[in-house]
């Protein structure tokens, strides 16, 4: 008997010391937040009046993230929050700043995954919901489901309560300039998808993706953002990443997966995976991606000409690039 009480008591200790070790108390608990808004042809002559502008917007939207972490705030939140900020802005191509379809209209999608029960939910083709990533995450919170498309999702928004915005919202002078341009084939087609991965002071990774897909895509047209997998992964036991670029190749090359995948089976380091999707399976000009591990480790790395990105951490890091 008294055996069985001196293990009972030691179970109750270890198990004690490892709750108190997951929460925001615990000194030595650290986050890591990176974000990224789009890689692609991203021309170092841009005005400086124009950039500042994009770095004063990532720095917010970074800020955003890291303040809720530091005051050991979740991922879930963290991300969506973070997301939704660049969603409302309209210098990126994800809610507001959606690029237009073939059509003259906006498909945005979107999906949210936590590492710590690979729980998900994503969106895609919806038309009318004001910050996708927030359905994104009632569906992976709130049904029984993990992916929604067109009227089906905007029925389950509506029923959520999640915000809906007449289509004209998401109308941006300068998103349908690029519009008219790419149809008489005078501009390249610009990559812009929105993304966001953290480990917070649990020690819970989560990331997200949002998208308006790409400039003059055919309606229905689905690319990697919302697929789970392709444009977006995360498992606490590897790594979160959030993927942008070439949406048809990173689905074809399950590029967030694999991160992980090679990781989890071929004990390979964040960064070397990162690098083998990135340089070695697609090509230069296709993207790239962000992402976090279990231990804080984090890479933001592309093979396109630039890519807005930002890290925040709990060791005082904080940094918002645009090219090397």
């Amino acid at each position: 008997m008294k055996n069985k009480l001196l293990l009972l008591i030691t179970l109750l200790f270890i198990s004690s010391v490892f709750l108190n070790s997951q929460t925001p108390d615990n000194p030595k608990a650290k986050f890591t937040i990176v974000m990224h808004a789009g890689a692609g042809t991203i021309s170092r002559d841009m005005p400086d009046s124009i950039k500042k502008e994009y770095i004063t917007a990532l720095t917010e939207a970074l800020n955003v993230g890291k303040n809720i972490l530091d005051k050991g705030g979740t991922s879930l939140d963290a991300v969506e929050k973070v997301i939704r900020f660049l969603e409302d802005d309209p210098k990126f191509n994800a809610g507001k700043g959606a690029v237009f379809t073939s059509e003259g209209t906006h498909e945005l999608d979107a999906s949210i995954m936590n590492g710590f029960d690979l729980s998900c939910g994503a969106v895609a083709g919806v038309k009318h919901v004001k910050n996708p990533i927030t359905l994104a995450r009632a569906v992976m919170e709130k049904s029984h489901h993990v992916f929604f498309i067109g009227e089906g999702a905007e029925k389950f928004a509506k029923q959520m309560n999640i915000e809906l915005v007449d289509e004209k919202y998401f109308f941006d002078q300068k998103r349908y300039d690029q519009w008219q341009k790419m149809k008489q084939n005078a501009e390249k087609n610009k990559k812009g998808t929105v993304g966001c991965v953290c480990l917070d002071k649990h020690g819970n990774i989560v990331a997200g993706t949002s998208t308006g897909g790409m400039t003059n895509k055919l309606p229905g047209r689905v690319g990697d953002s919302p697929i789970i997998g392709a444009g977006n992964y995360a498992n606490n036991k590897t790594c979160g990443v959030s993927a942008t670029g070439a949406g048809e190749l990173f689905i074809r090359n399950t590029v967030a997966f694999n991160i992980s995948a090679m990781m989890e089976y071929k004990n390979m380091s964040l960064k070397d995976a990162v690098y083998e999707m990135i340089h070695n399976r697609l090509k230069p000009g296709d993207g790239g991606v962000i992402a976090v591990d279990h231990q804080g480790n984090y890479i933001m790395d592309y093979n396109s000409e630039g890519m807005f990105r930002g890290v925040a951490n709990s060791d005082g890091i904080f940094e918002i690039k645009i090219w090397e």
